[in-house]
């Protein structure tokens, strides 16, 4: 039941309604294939795995997913250039974040094993934690491999087995971990790939009586689809969904560090971060000097080939990716936004959208609402403080942000206001044993870390 990439030959051979090519954004051409597989199949070999993948002791586990660090380390130089050549990202950024960081949070969850497991005694009853069964995993194309791992290792971790959709745009890496997961040892039906559209393989998915946890990835809309469709069996869910986040720069704060810093996490994987601080809301006696610094630092992001060490901005992952972007574009320029930067040239094969800056935004405009999830920044002035943070908690959305002040006391006031799962302080570096997951439209549940390990655990109480 473990999913894997076709050869070409297979490709040829089953060419049709089934085989789903892989096309390289940079390209457009066809790097690879997969092929459609039973998701009935897959949950009946998950369901007949997990007893004994439960059964085994922590430190048994741990040495398991100790395995597969290995190999996933060893294989880490051709896990980037295949996530690079799937989905459009610099090698660089391949290196560091699409492959380093899922082999950070895989670290992290073997700790926690490696840590003695303890039961919380309240009154006359012990609480222990106990995993839920088989997970239903349904993954993005924009961090294939993090957002596969983030899910997969804590609930490995904690004894449940895997099904997992990747995404059709980007499914290659996840075949390939299905490969080194068999390399490394793990038992037959720990980890089952199923390849597919989301509908009709994620929707059967989701909507599985065999599955215990879905855990979804993805835009807000797809999330309700997989709720919904969860609720029938009153299957537990998880969401990570879309987010517009706001970078809130204070009137004390340094403003050239905090624009560089804003403008660098708003276009980081072109800008194909949920995360991504889209919305720069600045003091209106600032707003001028904050876009001209945006300006000069947009410049600076090269689009290009993702194998040339010189692109800093690489191709967005699809077709339709790219044209819902430049649509975007269009709306903010028919609202009345002024373009401070953008329409730059980009090579003419291959799904590049330039980098844009846009000025005098107004907080309600469509490009300050929805999620754009491309090289788009907006530029926001507010009045006040009050302003700032109302601004701020005006989207639907609530998933990451950040603060900048030159106190980081002010800072930290600031941002226990906003609505959001969480917020960094003057360039904050990322966390990968936090909790991380949103509020409102951005969903719910938490990944990474013990609260991501306790995610796919449920709780019994035994009283004494």
């Amino acid at each position: 039941m473990i999913g894997r990439a076709l050869t070409r030959r297979e490709r040829v051979r089953v060419r049709g309604s089934t085989v789903i090519d892989v096309i390289n954004p940079a390209t457009e051409r066809v790097i690879g294939a997969v092929e459609p597989g039973d998701v009935h199949a897959a949950v009946a070999a998950a369901r007949a795995a997990q007893p004994g993948w439960a059964a085994l002791p922590r430190a048994e586990r741990a040495a398991h997913l100790g395995a597969l660090l290995d190999a996933m380390s060893a294989a880490a130089p051709e896990l980037a250039a295949l996530i690079s050549a799937e989905m459009g990202a610099p090698l660089p950024v391949a290196k560091k974040v699409q492959v380093g960081l899922p082999l950070a949070v895989l670290r992290s969850m073997i700790d926690i094993l490696e840590q003695p497991e303890t039961a919380e005694t309240v009154g006359n009853s012990t609480i222990h934690r106990e995993p839920l069964g088989v997970v239903g995993a349904i993954t993005p194309w924009n961090y294939p491999l993090h957002q596969t791992i983030a899910k997969l290792a804590p609930a490995l971790a904690a004894g449940n087995t895997v099904v997992h959709k990747p995404s059709e745009v980007a499914p290659l890496s996840a075949a390939r971990l299905a490969e080194l997961v068999r390399q490394a040892g793990l038992p037959d039906g720990v980890y089952n790939v199923v390849h597919g559209y989301g509908d009709p393989t994620g929707a059967a998915l989701a909507g599985h009586p065999g599955i215990d946890l879905i855990s979804f990835t993805g835009s807000t809309a797809a999330g309700r689809k997989v709720a919904a469709l969860a609720a029938a069996n009153v299957t537990r869910v998880a969401l990570e969904l879309g987010g517009k986040s706001a970078n809130v720069i204070l009137p004390d704060a340094d403003l050239a560090a905090a624009v560089k810093v804003g403008v660098g996490n708003c276009y980081l994987n072109s800008g194909q971060t949920c995360t991504a601080w889209s919305r720069m809301l600045v003091h209106e006696s600032r707003h001028d000097e904050a876009v001209e610094l945006a300006v000069a630092a947009a410049a600076k992001y090269t689009v290009g080939d993702p194998a040339d060490p010189a692109t800093r901005l690489g191709p967005l992952a699809s077709a339709a990716q790219r044209d819902r972007v430049l649509g975007h574009i269009e709306r903010g320029l028919a609202d009345g936004a002024t373009m401070a930067f953008g329409g730059g040239r980009v090579p003419d094969v291959g799904y590049y959208v330039a980098p844009v800056v846009f000025a005098g935004v107004d907080p309600d405009a469509a490009i300050a609402q929805e999620e754009i999830f491309g090289p788009v920044l907006s530029v926001i002035s507010y009045r006040d403080e009050d302003d700032a943070v109302r601004i701020a908690n005006s989207t639907r959305y609530g998933l990451a942000g950040a603060v900048w002040s030159a106190s980081r006391e002010r800072a930290v006031a600031v941002a226990r206001r906003l609505r959001t799962g969480q917020v960094d302080i003057n360039g904050g570096s990322f966390n990968p044993v936090a909790p991380f997951g949103g509020v409102g439209a951005s969903g719910y549940g938490r990944e990474l870390g013990t609260f991501g390990y306790e995610e796919f655990t449920t709780v019994k109480a035994i009283q004494l």
